[in-house]
């Protein structure tokens, strides 16, 4: 029978912990993201240096375990004479981990992008920064943010190794609550309970930002006379 009594008498335990855990697992979504993008873009440039020390990059972070990249970063970095908090440590080692899958995410949706375009911008003498402003970016993020979602869940869910060196995230909550109430299954019941429901938030954020980007989408579409031309056309033809 769950014991009720154990989660409402330790609830300052859990709110503490999944506070950090919001906070690192967004901060190390948002500068994954900054990471990430331009070495998506390294990685579809037309130089070879460009293209294979962005490919390393995200091979090596990729292909390693997260808690390997935490030891390492904790644990290594003071080698060389860099010494971090547990936290700030623990939020760059898991910012690498998602850059490197955000990376790949966006490579894949500029990729999906119709070549033509990009022929067609240069055609008309877009530069580069411009077709990537004008073609490449709005029509991208219909292919990046399904995705997306799916990394950044993960990212909040790695965020538990964080508890091996020591970073008071809900994990680490419950171990300590655990430890005190010899209560295992209504701790980690309840750590489970938050872990879900911060994440099925993001999961429905992120669905809501797609209908917009649909939405943004489909609004640009009726503003050109020539996209209406070639839609009617296509349905005719259907």
């Amino acid at each position: 029978m769950l014991d009720l009594a154990v989660i409402a008498n330790y609830w300052p335990y859990f709110l503490q912990g999944l506070w950090l855990t919001i906070t690192i697992s967004l901060s190390a979504a948002v500068l994954g993201f900054v990471i990430a993008f331009p070495m998506a873009l390294a990685r579809t440039a037309p130089y070879a240096v460009l293209r294979a020390g962005s490919t390393v990059y995200v091979e090596v972070l990729r292909n390693v375990p997260f808690i390997i990249l935490v030891f390492l970063f904790f644990y290594g970095l003071p080698f060389a004479g860099i010494r971090m908090p547990e936290r700030v440590a623990g939020t760059i080692a898991l910012s690498l981990f998602a850059s490197a899958y955000y990376a790949e995410i966006l490579r894949g949706a500029i990729a999906s992008i119709p070549r033509g375009q990009v022929e067609a911008a240069r055609a008309v003498g877009f530069t580069y920064p411009q077709i990537l402003r004008d073609v490449i970016i709005p029509q991208m993020w219909k292919f990046a943010l399904p995705p997306m979602a799916g990394t950044t869940t993960m990212t909040v869910k790695e965020s538990s190794i964080l508890s091996t060196i020591t970073v008071a995230e809900l994990t680490y909550q419950g171990l300590i609550v655990q430890g005190m109430t010899f209560a295992p299954f209504e701790v980690f019941f309840m750590a489970a309970g938050l872990y879900w429901a911060f994440t099925a938030i993001l999961s429905r954020l992120f669905v809501l930002v797609e209908r917009r980007v649909g939405v943004a989408e489909s609004a640009a579409v009726g503003r050109s006379g020539v996209a209406r031309q070639y839609l009617s056309l296509d349905h005719r033809l259907k």
